[in-house]
């Protein structure tokens, strides 16, 4: 195993490096030659899938450059880390979770900090935006080899420029107070392909720093705020396959009847989901009238 280990760190630090390798002069049993083989392939693909990644709708200036693009789920993220780098160099307490807030979409997480604290980028990537959006203040959007984006939101300078390659735990910025913000914190937000995906069912954001799982499938329940709370974290049930992903999707989804009193208030309440969850999954208004024994399906 040891041999195994030397000629995959001798020939991984090579691009294209499965050219170099004459196989029928390697002397290993055929075991080692074929886990050799398969590693070099593996990694030769995740290399080229990183430069798709890369390069395609690559712009500056857009916050969100997959307009247009429309994502198939569940879709499948790769991590080849178990850790992330920490965002800030402090305890990390969320103030505001991905979910519904005041009748609108919370994209990401709050996270609190002071003016003037070092913002890092969580992992290894290229800086695509450096900018003010409306909304957010002072930006900085970086893209990640697995094709993640994350956003590091309200900050109060930016100290990156567009194009920049760079490795996790570099700082990006100081925290701050910019744009629509009511008091100093980090606004994150992390997406795939332009699709905002909830922060927690990926990461723990704890002293840890804990990648929840090697490979995730997000499914719509977790790219979708009207289903969370911002008051609240989500009951996380991880989707570790494709297979787990539609089966997970369908248990999230239960049969409430309705029973004497109940409003739809309650019942989101009761179920830690939105009204407006609850509505479109039934096609029904905020104003309809419940009817004791009605059935409505409410996501968990």
């Amino acid at each position: 195993m040891k041999r195994i280990l030397f000629f995959i760190l001798l020939f991984t630090t090579y691009q294209g490096y499965s050219q170099l390798i004459d196989f029928n002069t390697v002397k290993l049993d055929s075991l080692s030659l074929t886990l050799l083989r398969d590693t070099i392939i593996q990694d030769s693909k995740r290399d080229s899938l990183a430069q798709v990644f890369m390069t395609e709708h690559w712009d500056n200036t857009t916050f969100n450059p997959y307009k247009g693009h429309r994502q198939t789920y569940p879709f499948g993220i790769v991590f080849t880390d178990s850790v992330y780098t920490s965002p800030i160099a402090r305890k990390k307490v969320v103030t505001s979770r991905y979910g519904w807030r005041n009748r609108r979409a919370h994209k990401g997480i709050d996270i609190d900090l002071i003016t003037g604290d070092d913002v890092m980028t969580i992992f290894d990537g290229k800086v695509r935006a450096v900018k003010t959006f409306p909304g957010l203040g002072k930006t900085v959007v970086v893209r990640h080899y697995n094709g993640l984006e994350t956003v590091y939101a309200h900050l109060s300078k930016q100290v990156v420029k567009v194009n920049d390659t760079i490795t996790k735990g570099t700082i990006i910025g100081k925290g701050g107070n910019t744009g629509n913000s009511r008091g100093s914190h980090l606004h994150l937000i992390v997406s795939y392909k332009g699709v905002c995906i909830n922060p927690e069912y990926l990461f723990e954001f704890t002293e840890e720093n804990s990648i929840r799982h090697q490979e995730l499938w997000v499914t719509r329940r977790w790219a979708t705020p009207y289903l969370h709370s911002s008051k609240r974290q989500s009951t996380i049930v991880l989707s570790t396959s494709y297979d787990e992903a539609f089966l997970n999707e369908e248990e999230q989804k239960k049969i409430y009847v309705v029973k004497k009193g109940d409003t739809l208030s309650k019942i989101a309440n009761r179920h830690h989901t939105s009204i407006t969850a609850i509505c479109k999954e039934n096609s029904i208004r905020k104003t309809s009238t419940l009817r004791i024994g009605q059935q409505l399906v409410v996501n968990k």
